[in-house]
């Protein structure tokens, strides 16, 4: 054997240990972390600290359940619920986020199920979202305490069957006291604090013993709900700030119903939030779709700081239309896409995109198998177009009035099809409707 094979033969060798070493390393390192755990900064600066790592956060909004909602879910020959039907054109949207939230504007308090005015869902609504891709919802919102402080406690409880991670409400002072009404996830490797609040509770007042049950943003959440309580916010993004995230989002329930723009009192709070320390505002309750936009606030000490808000993204899943409220976009709303973008480099995440996928939430009628169904509006548009029989001229009528009302209100070059790099649709998500 020559010295050169030789040499060359021992080089390879000790590639291969080495290549051998690393994964041990690597599999142990992942061993120790427990199961289902996110990975902390330190952890994530060791793994992907050569360059940028980018995620998908994806926002919906009021996801209800009035009673034909519930009677449309019912299956008689089984004796069961199921909404899955709802989200079977726009789920593939959901899967493809990193991360998956909404607002659950119902309680899950168990039968007899109740709609408008004191909400209580089957408990299938849960686990349904969770199937179709959903990580977290915030269930702090005006119908939170519908059905008392036990409705709050069993909705808690069928989250956390389901596998959905919560914020904004709470079953126990030690609870509240654990986080501080702070949720930590792992956002694509991204770390993301989340607070939820509502600005009251429909005049439903909270005994003092359980005061620690919801999420407050007003001091005077029980009458005229307009002063800001500055401090328990101020204290809670504090905290959050101690858990060193790259990204605190406050999901926050506000504004007035059925406006299409956002009140000068929504932009007062928005301001005092990002000043604060929020980087994301998800907000929700005007059942309409309500602007988004980056917000530049200036600090005290001349500095400026930004956040990205949505003030709302109007009614996800309900049985609200102009049929039934006549109020115009009820019935229209989106799924927000934030692309997120930590540069290990400068030390910063941000939102580095946003864009929006225009929904129409139909209702086909009581005579229709599937009553309710989220349909994707370009999808839908393009199937019609391209001659499908399946969509009717009434539904491509309505999917036009949809993405007319999206791109009037969210701006049209937020819409998906206008954002470069965006997450793109597919035919194959078109909504087969009659």
């Amino acid at each position: 054997m020559s010295r050169k094979f030789t040499l060359f033969a021992l080089l390879v060798a000790l590639a291969c240990a080495l290549l051998i070493g690393l994964g041990v390393h690597q599999n142990a390192k992942n061993a120790l972390r427990p199961t289902g755990a996110s990975p902390s900064n330190s952890e994530l600066d060791r793994v992907d600290a050569t360059g940028p790592i980018t995620a998908t956060l994806a926002v919906c909004g009021d996801t209800m359940s009035h009673t034909p909602q519930t009677n449309d879910a019912y299956d008689k020959a089984t004796d069961t619920y199921s909404y899955h039907h709802c989200f079977q054109f726009i789920q593939s949207w959901i899967e493809k986020a990193d991360y998956a939230v909404a607002n659950l504007e119902t309680t899950l308090n168990g039968p007899p199920y109740t709609g408008y005015p004191q909400f209580c869902a089957p408990d299938a609504l849960a686990h349904n979202m969770k199937e179709a891709g959903f990580d977290l919802v915030t269930t702090a919102n005006n119908h939170s305490l519908d059905k008392g402080f036990s409705g709050i406690c069993r909705t808690l409880d069928v989250l956390d069957e389901a596998g959905l991670a919560h914020v904004g409400s709470y079953r126990s002072q030690e609870e509240f006291d654990k986080n501080k009404g702070v949720t930590v996830a792992d956002v694509g490797g991204i770390k993301v604090a989340f607070l939820g609040y509502t600005y009251g509770t429909n005049g439903i007042p909270i005994a003092e013993e359980n005061d620690f049950c919801l999420n407050r943003f007003n001091t005077d959440y029980n009458s005229t709900c307009s002063t800001l309580d500055e401090a328990k916010l101020k204290a809670e993004l504090d905290y959050a700030k101690t858990l060193q995230p790259d990204l605190i989002a406050v999901m926050i329930h506000w504004g007035i119903e059925y406006q299409t723009t956002q009140n000068e009192y929504q932009n007062q709070v928005a301001d005092f939030l990002i000043k604060n320390g929020a980087d994301l505002i998800l907000g929700s309750h005007s059942h309409v779709p309500q602007p988004m936009m980056t917000r530049t606030v200036t600090l005290e000490d001349g500095s400026t700081r930004e956040g990205f808000v949505c003030f709302s993204l109007g009614n996800f899943m309900s049985n609200q239309s102009p049929a039934t409220v006549k109020v115009d976009y009820t019935d229209t709303t989106a799924i927000l896409n934030l692309k997120l973008t930590k540069d290990f480099e400068t030390g910063k995440t941000t939102v580095s995109q946003a864009s929006y996928v225009p929904l129409l939430v139909l209702n086909r009628g009581t005579s229709a198998a599937d009553q309710y169904v989220i349909m994707d509006v370009h999808a839908s548009i393009d199937a019609y177009e391209s001659g499908d029989p399946l969509v009717t001229q009434q539904v491509y009528q309505q999917l036009q009035y949809a993405l007319t009302g999206c791109h009037t209100i969210f701006g049209e070059d937020f819409d998906y099809t206008k954002v470069s790099s965006a997450p793109q649709g597919s035919q194959e998500d078109q909504a087969e409707v009659a």
